[in-house]
């Protein structure tokens, strides 16, 4: 193909110097066609250049190396495998769900959500006499059993010894003390005393008032309406009275 390619300009040259001699355009188309087999070798090159399009070749064995090392990515999955089966075989092995133990209420509230709602067939008072007999029976067994247990437990662990405590006598308490207005004192020997209370809310805080009454004991009538006294605590000298007068702080303006 290049020795036609060549050429054609050759075939040109001599058309446009037609107005030329002879002798010249003879000479000048064998010039060309001596050089066509010089660049003879320029063609050839390609064809020794061919031994490194052959390398690729020699390198496809490299490249099939990576597929003969895939079917080793592959049985490290497959190694693997069996670790995961390891975790799943011994999620079975922890049934919780079998272990709960329900309260008798709840066991039969269960059974009787499960029931399908089928009847059962009729039976005669002495089948059914006799399937009461045999719950009875069961039942009695299994608290006998739970007893038994129980005892034995105790009968294991037996509990400490505690001493005995010698008891002592409760000597006299303290009377309580009271301070307060006298309310009223129309009553013969008795007056009546509010008690007025101020404390801090627990929870919110705030001052809190309020006010209580009693009654104690005058024996001089002394205190009247208005005074600040102070009572005791004493022991019962009627139906109401449980105070008794100690002394006036203040008396009424």
């Amino acid at each position: 193909m290049i020795e036609n390619e060549e050429q054609q300009p050759v075939d040109e040259t001599p058309a446009q110097d037609e107005p030329t001699e002879d002798s010249p355009q003879s000479a000048e188309p064998e010039a060309p066609a001596e050089e066509a087999p010089a660049q003879e070798p320029v063609a050839q090159e390609p064809v020794a250049e061919e031994p490194v399009a052959e390398e690729p070749v020699a390198e496809e064995p490299v490249a099939e190396e990576p597929v003969a090392e895939e079917p080793v990515a592959e049985e490290a999955p497959a190694e693997e495998a069996p670790a995961d089966d390891a975790p799943a075989a011994a999620a079975p092995a922890e049934p919780a769900e079998p272990e709960e133990v329900l309260h008798p209420k709840q066991a039969r509230k269960r059974a009787r959500s499960q029931h399908t709602g089928e009847t059962r067939p009729q039976r005669s008072p002495e089948e059914r006499a006799a399937e009461r007999s045999d719950r009875r029976a069961r039942l009695s067994a299994s608290r006998r059993a739970y007893r038994q247990k129980q005892r034995a437990q105790r009968a294991a662990s037996p509990r400490p010894e505690v001493p005995q405590q010698e008891g002592r006598e409760h000597g006299p308490g303290a009377p309580r003390v009271r301070q307060g207005i006298v309310v009223s004192a129309k009553p013969d020997k008795t007056i009546t005393v509010r008690i007025d209370i101020a404390r801090r809310h627990r929870t919110y805080k705030k001052i809190v008032r309020s006010s209580s009454t009693l009654h104690a004991h005058d024996e001089r009538n002394e205190a009247h309406e208005g005074d600040t006294v102070r009572v005791i605590e004493t022991r019962p000298l009627s139906r109401t009275k449980r105070w008794r007068l100690v002394e006036i702080l203040e008396r009424a303006r």
